[in-house]
């Protein structure tokens, strides 16, 4: 048994080693010597503050900010420890009644609008952490929010054009607004 035991244990020990400690370490070295700052979580910082990051969504509540994606993981949470969909399907009551509730919220923040609401403002995101509105959902926000902020629409209008996102590689997805980005615009600019 002894002949067996020690290859084992050095078997083990040597992969511990290198799968535990070496991959990780080399992985981490070629990241943050290639891509910093993803590596580190594409922190968002504003006067030498980390305000979040650009790949989870935060909530906002005030009428002056746009408000993002609701999350799955709870009302007006958007808690990256416990990242998961809804798993409620079209058909489920529950969902119908959220969504409602949310098209409510909506009509009440900013009763003047009677466009319809875009489906990305009422529904989460498979993640439930999603830090993008497409421009649909922008351009819905955009009169309460100028308001709020003492902006012109236009003015509004076209931040929302300097902060949209191409899609990916050119082809897939939809143009999208990151919501902190655009909100902290919104705050520079009523200070600028």
């Amino acid at each position: 048994m002894k002949q067996h035991l020690r290859p084992a244990l050095v078997s083990l020990l040597l992969l511990s080693a290198v799968t535990g400690l070496l991959y990780p370490l080399a992985v981490t070295g070629i990241a943050q010597m290639t891509m910093p700052k993803e590596a580190n979580g594409s922190l968002i910082e504003e006067k030498g503050q980390v305000v979040g990051s650009e790949l989870i969504g935060q909530s906002f509540t005030s009428p002056k900010y746009f408000w993002g994606r609701p999350s799955a993981t709870g009302p007006m949470s958007h808690n990256a420890t416990n990242s998961a969909g809804s798993n409620q399907g079209p058909l489920n009551p529950a969902l119908e009644a959220a969504v409602q509730a949310r098209v409510e919220a909506l009509r009440a923040a900013d009763p003047g609008n009677t466009a319809p609401v875009p489906v990305d403002l009422v529904t989460a995101s498979a993640s439930g952490l999603d830090p993008h509105i497409s421009l649909a959902a922008a351009r819905y926000q955009a009169p309460r929010v100028a308001r709020e902020r003492g902006l012109s629409v236009k003015e509004v209008q076209r931040l929302i054009e300097a902060y949209t996102e191409p899609t990916d590689l050119r082809v897939l997805g939809e143009p999208r607004v990151n919501v902190l980005k655009l909100n902290l615009a919104l705050d520079r600019a009523r200070q600028g």
